[in-house]
């Protein structure tokens, strides 16, 4: 390139003829072709590019995937060999902090690393040193505010995910040791029947009895407290006339199990009326075992669907950045921040689910949707209404998070996005959450996010694009 190209990159726009004189000797221009790799994570540094025409893209390595971090065009913009040789790291640490990839055609303006590192000892002496303290003192800041923050949201995360779990598996093991009692309690009322030596045939009948009555409480609809009150004494009387033992111990069972007067008259005609009690009892045994079955069966399906929603919102087994339905992230996160609500908060989702998927960075945009619906729900103070919304809006993905608060003054609507800034009491927030969701939005997915803030309505709207950003 010439010195006068040269002088048109706003990088080198300020230099003097002999500086430019000195590039234009140094340098050289390099074309890459769309889907190559310009230069790899760990690499020894070996050049300074700057972008001349086409998009490029920098990852870095995160455990298994590649995670973009920066996807542009513009014109002008360096990467490569910086870092080490602005910290005048020794030869053999040299080496490039993330990986760059052509997306489509790329021409670039090349300087060897070591007459980049020459060029800025020489020419920027003092410069060199305001900078190596300017990005030690952000890397060193931003690490211990950033991890602060992650192992706060993690604890909160982790700890809301033991609550919603312990109480299916306290339910389980609850379940369980009734179950084994109630089975022992069968075992012993069945010997009963077999020692009072009944007939073959009524101890068949019993049993062919019991099927349909089990299949039967399995799909009966659960009754008012009103008509299970009345059911239960109903059947008490009747057993009390017939006397069956412990029949008001019994009456719950069979009365949620669906059983009338009507179907305890047929019972008592399949057997002989001195058995009638010990097949009633048997019979409550059975509804009794298979309801506790039920109740294993809803919590262990509890507990899978906390840990499949966990791993949707961890999306520790999936690709950093794919195509996605954005209501999966949402359903996700209501999941994982469910301790938080209580019982005052109502959750409605308002989803258009003919919305296509869209392609983003799917944990980055759960960590967006945290932040949100936990100051919605710390704006409603414990009751109210959470509204999540979704719809398109032209060329973009609308997402809605709605609370019933008491709303964000005007005069603080236009700081809400600011790092730092935060109206939770000291102790209770960093000001991070919404500085951090602005630029997830905005710099990873060339969205947008705004707020719209009434009493009684306050409007978190995030615009996702439909199609993929050239920069970001």
């Amino acid at each position: 390139m010439t010195p006068a190209e040269l002088k048109t990159l706003f990088l080198f726009e300020a230099l003097t003829d002999e500086q430019l004189d000195w590039l234009a000797a140094h340098g050289s221009e390099r074309t890459f072709p769309a889907g190559a790799t310009v230069f790899t994570e760990g690499d020894p540094a070996e050049i300074f590019v700057v972008l001349l025409s086409g998009t490029l893209a920098l990852s870095r390595r995160v455990q298994q995937d590649d995670v973009e971090t920066v996807r542009t065009d513009q014109r002008g913009v360096y990467m490569g060999a910086t870092q080490a040789y602005l910290r005048n790291e020794p030869a053999a640490v040299r080496t490039y902090s993330a990986s760059m990839r052509a997306i489509s055609d790329c021409t670039f303006f090349v300087l060897p690393a070591e007459d980049f590192g020459t060029m800025i000892r020489e020419w920027f002496p003092m410069a060199m040193h305001l900078l190596e303290g300017l990005f030690f003192g952000m890397r060193t800041n931003q690490a211990l505010v950033g991890e602060r923050q992650r192992l706060a949201a993690l604890g909160s995360l982790t700890s809301g995910l033991m609550h919603e779990l312990n109480n299916p598996a306290a339910a389980t093991v609850r379940a369980t040791a009734a179950l084994r009692e109630r089975v022992a309690g069968m075992r012993h009322k069945l010997g009963m029947l077999a020692d009072g030596r009944i007939p073959s045939e009524q101890l068949r009948a019993l049993t062919q009895l019991a099927e349909p009555i089990i299949e039967h409480a399995a799909k009966v609809p659960e009754l008012t407290p009103m008509q299970a009150s009345d059911r239960e004494d109903e059947l008490g009387d009747w057993m009390d006339e017939h006397g069956v033992t412990a029949g008001w111990d019994l009456a719950p069972l069979l009365a949620s199990g669906g059983l009338d007067v009507d179907c305890l008259g047929e019972i008592a005609r399949s057997v002989a009326p001195d058995l009638l009690d010990q097949a009633l009892h048997w019979i409550g045994y059975a509804l009794e075992t298979e309801q506790l079955l039920t109740d294993i069966e809803d919590a262990g399906n509890r507990i899978s669907s906390l840990v499949a929603a966990a791993k949707q919102y961890s999306q520790l087994d999936r690709a950093s950045h794919q195509w996605i339905d954005v209501h999966d992230g949402l359903k996700s996160t209501l999941a994982m921040l469910a301790h938080k609500m209580g019982d005052g908060i109502r959750v409605v989702k308002d989803f258009d689910r003919t919305l296509p998927q869209i392609p983003a960075h799917p944990g980055e945009l759960n960590q967006v949707w945290t932040n949100l619906v936990d100051n919605a729900v710390r704006a409603m103070n414990g009751s109210g209404t959470l509204t999540l919304r979704t719809s398109r809006d032209g060329d973009q993905v609308l997402v809605e998070v709605c609370d019933t608060g008491p709303g964000v003054p005007p005069e603080l609507r236009q700081r809400v996005f600011e790092p730092f800034f935060t109206t939770k009491p000291v102790g209770e927030g960093t000001g991070l959450g919404l500085d951090i969701s602005y630029r997830i939005v905005v710099n990873r997915h060339g969205g947008a996010i705004g707020l719209v803030s009434n009493p009684g309505d306050t409007r978190f709207q995030v615009r996702l694009p439909l199609s993929e950003p050239a920069s970001n």
